[in-house]
């Protein structure tokens, strides 16, 4: 089998292989015109500004429900005695969000349930959720969550009884 270069693509290859050797061996040497403007400052892999420092705290139903993310601020949510701050998430838990109700909240009845209704909530006013009288399925469905806020978000509290502190 020899190499015919009457053959259109052989005669293609065997141009863009001998420009391509070319292009490495002699480099281009010309230099921009102008420098570019996103550059002109300098450049910096940092971002332009760090989110602020959330301590690990102990937080209340009362306490955790400022965190519901009005007026831009950080939204935290608790499974199981767990606060996750979603704040990475406000698409989905932020105001007008899909799981919006669950913002500021003890969110685990509705998690093991899958069910994003308000009456799964418990009143922040009343004693944590025992979650006694769910399901096996629906305890591993709440342990599947709080899996994935775990490896998703920042765990930066626990959730305790209004009285506790």
């Amino acid at each position: 089998m020899a190499f015919d270069l009457g053959t259109p693509i052989n005669t293609a290859l065997l141009l863009y292989i001998l420009y391509s050797i070319q292009r490495i061996i002699f480099p281009s040497s010309s230099v921009p015109k102008t420098v570019p403007n996103e550059f002109k400052n300098g450049y910096t892999w940092m971002p332009k500004s760090h989110p602020p420092t959330l301590l690990y705290q102990t937080y209340t139903p009362k306490t955790l429900a400022p965190f519901n993310g009005q007026d831009g601020k950080r939204i935290l949510l608790a499974i199981k005695g767990v606060v996750y701050d979603v704040t990475a998430g406000r698409n989905f838990y932020g105001p007008n969000g899909m799981y919006a109700n669950f913002a500021g909240r003890d969110a685990s009845r509705g998690m093991a349930k899958q069910s994003f209704d308000e009456d799964m909530l418990t009143p922040i006013d009343q004693p944590l959720d025992k979650l006694d009288d769910l399901t096996p399925e629906e305890i591993e469905n709440m342990k599947g969550w709080m899996e994935h806020f775990s490896s998703k978000y920042i765990v930066c509290g626990k959730l305790v009884e209004n009285d506790a502190i």
